[in-house]
């Protein structure tokens, strides 16, 4: 069990660093300010431009990947590496506290993002062969609604839903993506309310229905 406070207390530290945060904190901005004030990439895209939103996506899946991938499998000095303690339960557990630390930052007063980016990042480390579908019913619900949120929210839905056909999954990560699907509605509250209201904004960039106006008018 130290084993798996410990590995879980790090992955939470590592999902607190905040790549919105970070680099806003190098140019002398607070993003929680600005825009939806949600300290995630989209929000990073909308009010500070393409390159410094690449920047939080790349530490932001980074994290994700580091505690899945590496932190279940170091070995900790003194012995106190379990080698009976399920893998699968260790990455899970680093997974769920990655994820809360970047919704939930102690370094930056428990106000990070929603956690989207880092749940890449979890699935790139621990299960890259699921990623490609859900990114896929990602892409096609924002190319139709425009709605980023609503995508992120339908993505993780599809999760459990991927890992039930490959019937290769272990309980332990079938039920992180149930409680990740979940969580991220949860996160994702604010956004669904917007949407009920007719005020949340689309990436016309990429939304068919940009394209639809612009060639019927």
């Amino acid at each position: 069990m130290l084993e798996l406070a410990v590995k879980a207390l790090l992955a939470y530290l590592l999902g607190s660093l905040m790549g919105a945060l970070l680099l806003g904190a190098a140019r002398g901005v607070d993003i929680r300010s600005l825009g939806s004030g949600n300290a995630g990439g989209t929000n990073a895209l909308r009010t500070q431009g393409t390159w410094f939103a690449l920047g939080v996506v790349v530490i932001d899946v980074s994290k994700g990947w580091a505690a899945a991938a590496l932190l279940p499998h170091w070995q900790m000095p003194f012995g106190f590496s379990v080698p009976t303690l399920s893998r699968d339960e260790l990455t899970v557990a680093c997974a769920i506290a990655a994820t809360l630390g970047h919704v939930y930052p102690v370094w930056w007063e428990f106000r990070g993002g929603k956690g989207a980016a880092t749940l890449i990042g979890v699935l790139l480390g621990a299960v890259p062969s699921a990623l490609p579908p859900v990114l896929a019913v990602w892409l096609v619900t924002v190319v139709l609604t425009g709605y980023v949120g609503l995508s992120t929210m339908l993505a993780m839905l599809a999760l459990p839903v991927v890992f039930e056909l490959r019937g290769d999954t272990s309980a332990a990560m079938l039920n992180f993506a149930v409680l990740m699907s979940i969580f991220v509605i949860y996160t994702h509250r604010a956004n669904i309310q917007r949407m009920r209201m007719g005020h949340e904004n689309r990436a016309r960039r990429i939304w068919v229905g940009t394209y639809l106006r612009r060639h019927s008018s």
